[in-house]
């Protein structure tokens, strides 16, 4: 705008902050403008204009005042740049996260979560909304970050968070998740993703995670020593002394990345799916294959198709079997009696949670006992429960670690097969695959997969489940 209208402009909105500051102790108010560079921005907004660019900022739609609120329903597009030192296992780089407000409502902070917060001492440098520095802060595996001023919903912004990490040397309790041990480096939700606030220390194994799908996420990884990185995207280059690659991946709830020096790997097609598995030698290549293409197959042709072209099973460096959106983790030394259990296990998750989402952390029951009820129905492992009847609607934070899978997995799964006997398999199935493309990429509750069973069918299934899920009905 013209010098002059804008010096006008600011005459009007200077005063104001005065009588602002006057009124303050007495109710809660927008914040307005408290520096020059804010209040030339609102001498602008009142001369009608949209977002302005001042020297030093980038343009922002994020608007003065307070919502006391974040959200979960953002979609958002990651852009990492990472640098790992294998020797040290010093882990450095930088996520640049472009978010749109689909909450309804306007937003003033961002909830990220990284298990580089949780297990990796995680340090941040300066992070930036939209160009400008925020004060983030951390605790557990939860950052926020505050936005300076509300984002309003269907409006977007770019948050750029640099880290600085070391990874853990063992396996033991959660540190498997992020290590570098047994020549096999792990990096499991350690980007920055836009979550809620989510305890990571929990009883048990539970996952302690939430994540809305990203449309799109590109890495570049460096490595200081050559290896073989495996991501669960696509590799769209290599350098010449093959220790920088870089990956770009499609409607994913998490970038994981796994290397070792010495991976071999071998494959088949099953029909438009690669399935491809990386271990260090030692571990039966050819079996691991023949289970992992047992589950694709199988699985499909209960649920439909598999969501990604190619699903990678690779050799993790300890801990458990662990499901990523176009991954499986598999730990070495699993007994060949439970191999096939384990991957249809892990490969059904990727349509329940990979396709489907839901919150692992406070609702387990969602994707945990509806995968394991797949699992067992297609390898013929149903067995009981070795614990007392237990509600199934608690989170992962209220079970007991001797009893966390045994209800949630085992009762949860048995409840859901006695909902397949009860209304017939080729309807249970059919209802699956109708509940998968209409929350396809989406995040759902508990009650979203119970009210889809019972609807349809003409029998009453939820008399039946009050008692289980008494927070619910």
């Amino acid at each position: 705008m013209p010098a002059a209208t804008t010096r006008r402009l600011l005459a009007r909105v200077l005063p104001l902050l005065a009588g602002v500051a006057l009124l303050a102790p007495l109710a809660p108010a927008p914040v307005l403008a408290t520096t020059p560079v804010e209040a030339r921005e609102a001498a602008a907004r009142l001369a009608g204009e949209g977002p302005v660019t001042v020297a030093g900022a980038a343009a922002t739609a994020i608007v003065p005042g307070i919502a006391n609120r974040s959200s979960v329903r953002m979609t958002a597009t990651y852009a990492v740049d990472a640098r790992l030192a294998v020797g040290s296992r010093r882990l450095a780089g930088s996520v640049t996260i472009t978010a749109r407000n689909d909450s309804g409502a306007g937003v003033d902070r961002l909830r990220l979560n990284t298990t580089m917060g949780a297990l990796g001492r995680l340090a941040l440098g300066t992070v930036t909304v939209d160009g400008r520095s925020a004060a983030a802060t951390k605790s557990g595996q939860t950052v926020t970050v505050p936005l300076g001023g509300i984002l309003p919903a269907g409006a977007s912004m770019t948050v750029v968070v640099p880290f600085r990490a070391t990874l853990r040397s063992t396996t033991g309790g959660s540190t498997w998740l992020l290590t570098r041990a047994n020549g096999i480096t792990d990096l499991y939700r350690w980007v920055p993703w836009v979550s809620l606030v989510t305890a990571f220390d929990r009883p048990n194994f539970g996952d302690p995670f939430v994540t809305p799908v990203s449309p799109r996420a590109t890495l570049r990884f460096h490595t200081d020593v050559r290896t073989k990185v495996v991501v669960n995207g696509t590799r769209t280059s290599i350098s010449a002394d093959g220790r920088t690659t870089t990956w770009t991946l499609i409607n994913v709830r998490d970038i994981v990345v796994t290397a070792a020096a010495d991976y071999g790997m071998v494959s088949r097609q099953v029909g438009d799916t690669a399935v491809r598995v990386y271990t260090r030698p030692g571990v039966p290549r050819a079996s691991v294959l023949a289970a992992a293409v047992n589950a694709v197959t199988k699985l499909e042709a209960k649920l439909g198709p598999y969501p990604w072209p190619v699903l990678r099973i690779v050799q993790s460096a300890g801990g458990f079997g662990m499901e990523g959106p176009g991954v499986v983790w598999i730990p070495a030394g699993v007994a060949p009696g439970n191999l096939r259990y384990l991957l249809m296990h892990e490969v059904a998750h990727q349509w329940f949670y990979g396709l489907v989402g839901n919150d692992q952390a406070r609702e387990p029951f969602a994707d945990e006992a509806m995968t394991d009820m797949v699992a067992r129905y297609l390898t013929g492992t149903r067995r009981a429960s070795r614990c007392t009847t237990g509600t199934l609607d608690r989170t992962i934070y209220a079970y007991s670690a001797s009893c966390y899978y045994e209800r949630v997995y085992i009762q949860g799964g048995n409840l859901l097969d006695d909902t397949r006997r009860k209304i017939g398999t080729s309807l249970y199935f059919a209802t699956l695959r109708r509940y998968l493309a209409d929350h396809r990429w989406g995040l759902v509750h508990t009650r979203t997969l119970l009210d889809a069973l019972d609807a349809a069918t003409p029998l009453d299934l939820a008399s039946g489940w009050r008692s289980r899920f008494p927070t619910l009905y």
